[in-house]
């Protein structure tokens, strides 16, 4: 890496709690065990108050898990391709898929995720993981899927906002990951404040996003991590479509 030109700077903000907004500058790659030629990076987790662990990085061409991800008791887990040319065979249970980038695969509690690359080029991942809450006798059950597949619906009757469910709305189902995109004139339909958390990946374009009282400019490539009843809403500011893929907890009571 070169000697920087100018002052040290960064576009990240991180209100523990709250919200972070990560940029692709400054990350550093996290010695994980577990994963053999694979440049991962830590970009959610309960240290700045996240309820999960999100990772992104590369799976280069050979790389591979060592051991599931993640197989512990009461652990779920999801896998997105993000892009790249390459090729990851993934593994969950009893049933293992080819996935290129839009792919995804989600594992439920216990079971855990296995991939390699054997392909000759690398691909860009989005990983995920969290405590499973348990309803009842129901269990969710294994997910492969690509979102080039999945039909865009009109989200919250707006013509210009278009949102695609990537798992099941089913109550076996505490989670979910979606993607929401907005046309260049395209915003919330209000400021949103709500129980929920969300780890949004920015996928394209660029935008105002309202959290908390703040107004900030974000971009493709960002990370934004909102806590509960952080208000959040967005205008899309440039000439594209501004999207990401985004988690939800969803289907549970609050505790008490």
């Amino acid at each position: 890496m070169p000697y920087p030109k100018g002052f040290l700077e960064s576009r990240a903000v991180i209100k523990p709690g709250i919200f972070t907004i990560i940029p692709p500058e400054g990350r550093v790659i996290n010695s994980i065990p577990g994963f053999e030629g694979c440049k991962l990076t830590i970009i959610a987790s309960p240290k700045h108050g996240a309820s999960f662990v999100q990772y992104v990085g590369s799976v280069e061409a050979g790389g591979k898990t060592l051991v599931p991800f993640v197989e512990a008791p009461g652990v779920e887990t999801f896998l997105f391709v993000m892009d790249g040319d390459g090729e990851l065979k993934v593994r969950v249970g009893d049933i293992t898929e080819k996935l290129k980038a839009g792919g995804y695969a989600f594992a439920p509690p216990d079971t855990g995720i296995e991939f390699e690359n054997s392909s000759s080029e690398s691909v860009r991942v989005l990983l995920y993981k969290q405590r499973y809450v348990p309803l009842g006798d129901l269990k969710p059950w294994i997910v492969f899927g690509d979102i080039n597949k999945i039909e865009e619906n009109i989200y919250d009757e707006m013509d210009n906002v278009f949102l695609r469910d990537l798992l099941p709305n089913d109550l076996e189902f505490d989670m979910n990951m979606h993607t929401l995109k907005f046309m260049p004139d395209g915003c919330h339909p209000f400021v949103e404040t709500h129980v929920q958390e969300h780890g949004a990946y920015l996928l394209g374009g660029q935008g105002l996003y309202l959290l908390g009282d703040e107004w900030l400019s974000v971009q493709k490539e960002d990370f934004i991590w909102f806590g509960p009843f952080t208000q959040q809403a967005a205008y899309t500011t440039g000439r594209e479509p501004l999207w990401y893929i985004y988690s939800k907890d969803m289907n549970r009571d609050a505790d008490i």
